[in-house]
C-alpha cells in the first residue's frame, strides 16, 4: 500500500543547529531543480504552484515541509519521475552531485525588479543579521532544553531492565520479520518525524501511516529504550534486505522517533509528547515501554524531582519557540518586500517553463 500525497520534513530547528537530511530525502532523484536566488517567500509560492499543477498529472507526490515558515513548503518531490524542485535559499544548501546534470539551478532574480529592492537595502542586510542571530538563540536553547531531557531520561534509564527491553525488540523482529529476508540492498531513507516551528512541534505522524495495515504506538517515558529499539530494528531491516524510512527526532537528529517498513506495511513510532497520538484502527497496537521494562513506582518515586526538570524543559523550549517567532516575523517583512519586487509575469513563465518540460517528459 502507497500514500498518495505525503507530507514530510527534510530539514528541522534542531538542538545541534539547523540539520538538513536533503542528500538521503533527495538521493534517488535523477533530477532537482534547485530555486535560487530570492527568498523563501518567493519560492515557496512557486513551489506550491507548480505542485499542484503537477499533483494532476501523477498518483504520488510529497509535500516537503518549511521548519521556519507554517503553511510553506521547502520543495516536492515526484517519486515516480524521479524528479524533486527545491527552495534552494540560505540556509537550504547541501552537498552536490552532478551542477547541471542532476542539480539544475534556477535563477529566480531574472523575475525580479533591483529598483524596487534598493530602497530597501539597509533594512534587508538588518533582517538577514537578525534572523541569523534570533536562529542561533532558538538552536542554543534548544541545546540546553536536550541537556535538561537528558536529565529526564538519566532517571528512567536507571530504572530500565534491558534485558525485558531487549526482549521486546527481539519480539518485534520476529513479528515483523520472522524468517522473511529479501535478496536485495535494503533502501534506507532518512527524513524528519517532525520540526520545532514557530508554531511549536508539528508532524505528520497519521497522515504518513494511515494507508498502512499495521502501526505500533510506543508510550513510555524519556530513557524507556524507544529509540534504542527503533535503531536495532532499522538493523534488521538492513540486515535482511527490507526498505526502511528512517524519522529522526526534531528535537535531537542523533535520536530516532518512528520506522516505516514499506513492503510490510508497518510503522511503529514513539507517540508520546509532543507527537502523542491514541489508536484509532482495530489493527492498531500498544507497546507501553514503562509498563513492561521501568521499575514499577519509579514515576512516584522520583515524582518531584520529574516535575522540576519538566518544568525546567518547557521553559526552555518555550524560550526557544519565541526566538523562531521573532526569526519569522523578521522573515515575513522581507518576503513582503521581495515580493513587492517581483515581476509576477516572468515569475510565472519560469515555472511555467519547468513543469511544461516535467509534464511532456512524463
Amino acid at each position: 500500500m502507497t500514500a498518495a500525497e505525503r507530507h514530510i520534513y527534510a530539514a528541522g530547528n534542531t538542538a545541534r543547529g539547523y540539520r538538513t537530511l536533503y542528500e538521503s530525502v533527495l538521493a534517488d532523484m535523477d533530477r532537482v531543480y534547485l530555486l535560487t536566488g530570492v527568498v523563501e517567500g518567493i519560492t515557496a509560492a512557486l513551489i506550491e504552484k507548480m505542485g499542484k499543477e503537477l499533483q494532476t498529472q501523477t498518483d504520488q507526490v510529497e509535500w516537503i515541509h518549511s521548519p521556519f515558515m507554517n503553511g510553506q513548503f521547502d520543495g516536492i518531490v515526484l517519486p515516480k519521475q524521479r524528479v524533486a524542485i527545491m527552495d534552494h535559499s540560505y540556509p537550504r544548501v547541501w552537498r552536490p552531485k552532478g551542477p547541471g546534470l542532476t542539480e539544475i539551478h534556477v535563477n529566480l532574480q531574472t523575475a525580479l525588479i533591483p529598483d524596487r529592492l534598493s530602497l530597501h537595502k539597509e533594512q534587508i542586510a538588518r533582517w538577514y543579521e537578525e534572523i541569523f542571530r534570533y536562529n542561533q538563540q532558538a538552536y542554543e536553547a534548544y541545546g540546553e532544553a536536550l541537556r535538561i531531557h537528558d536529565d529526564w531520561e538519566g532517571i528512567y534509564i536507571g530504572n530500565l531492565d534491558r534485558e525485558k527491553a531487549n526482549q521486546i525488540t527481539e519480539e518485534l523482529k520476529q513479528q515483523f520479520f520472522g524468517s522473511d529476508s529479501l535478496s536485495k540492498t535494503s533502501r534506507v531513507r532518512r527524513m524528519y518525524l517532525g520540526a520545532a516551528t514557530p508554531a511549536g512541534p508539528v508532524d505528520h505522524i497519521m497522515k504518513l501511516t494511515d494507508h498502512l495495515e499495521k502501526r505500533y504506538f510506543i508510550k513510555g517515558r524519556p530513557g524507556s529504550g524507544k529509540s534504542t529499539m527503533l535503531k536495532k530494528l532499522v538493523s534488521e531491516a538492513e540486515r535482511k534486505g527490507f526498505d526502511v524510512e528512517v524519522y529522526h527526532c526534531g528535537l535531537d537528529p542523533n535520536s530516532l522517533d518512528m520506522v516505516i517498513f514499506p513492503e510490510k506495511s508497518v510503522a511503529i513510532f514513539d507517540s508520546t509528547a509532543p507527537h502523542e497520538y491514541f489508536p484509532n484502527k482495530e489493527t492498531d497496537e500498544v507497546i507501553d515501554m514503562y509498563t513492561l521494562a521501568i521499575t514499577p513506582g519509579t514515576d512516584e518515586r522520583f515524582s518531584e524531582e520529574i516535575e522540576k526538570i519538566k518544568t525546567r524543559y518547557t521553559k526552555k523550549v518555550k524560550e526557544a519557540t519565541g526566538y523562531l517567532v521573532e526569526a519569522k516575523n523578521r522573515r515575513e517583512q522581507l518576503n513582503a518586500v521581495y515580493l513587492q519586487a517581483v515581476d509576477q509575469t516572468r515569475l510565472h513563465a519560469v515555472g511555467q517553463a519547468i513543469t511544461s518540460v516535467l509534464i511532456r517528459d512524463h
